[in-house]
Formats: C-alpha cells, structure tokens, sequence
C-alpha cells in the first residue's frame, strides 16, 4: 500500500504528471522538456530526478544530451498514467503540452 500511495503523491504534482505524460508520447531531453512546459531547466532537472529515484523514468546519454523515457513496471502505474493520458483532451494544460511535442522536437533536434 505504502508504494501504491507513493506513486499517486508523485503524480498529484502538476509538473511530475506533465512530464511522465510527455515522456510517454517519446523519449526527450530536459531542453525539450523546457520548451514545451515553459519551465526553468532546474525545476525539470528537479523533478526527473524524482522520478528517476523512483524507478519511473530511465535515461539514455546520446552526445551531449541525456533523452528520458518512462520505465513504469507496474501493471496499475502504467493503467493510471495510460488512462489519464488516453484522456489528455479534458484537461487544456496537458493537451497543449501534447500539441506542442512535434514543433519543439524539430526545432531543437534539427529534424
């Protein structure tokens, strides 16, 4: 239980939730991260440290940049954050986070 209410403090924050959702739609790096939450680098490094603690996310390091990915094991964790993001549509700050993913990705990768 005391795991179970570990994940759901972990993603009553606003900007943690915003993130794994993010990561669940592609790998990126902190600058994508900032650019499309238009947050300091220190508060994303901030809170994928966080989730990275607790085995939520992995990284990757690929030049000078280190890509994110979520790494939810558990069954129910990963039903949460799929249900929630299945559902991005009912809440305007995620669905703009969502839209912004491919415009900021070609801009800062080049592509």
């Amino acid at each position: 239980m005391e795991k179970l209410l570990e994940f759901l403090k972990i993603i009553s924050d606003k900007t943690r939730l915003r993130i794994l959702l993010l990561l669940l739609e592609r790998e990126m790096c902190v600058c994508e991260l900032q650019a499309i939450m238009n947050e300091s680098q220190p508060k994303i490094s901030k809170h994928l440290a966080k989730l990275k603690s607790l085995n939520l996310i992995s990284d990757r390091r690929a030049e000078k940049y280190i890509y994110y990915s979520t790494s939810i094991t558990n069954p129910l964790y990963k039903e949460l954050i799929n249900i929630i993001k299945n559902n991005h549509n009912d809440y305007p700050l995620l669905k703009i986070d969502i839209s912004k993913i491919d415009e900021v990705t070609r801009r800062v990768r080049g592509v």
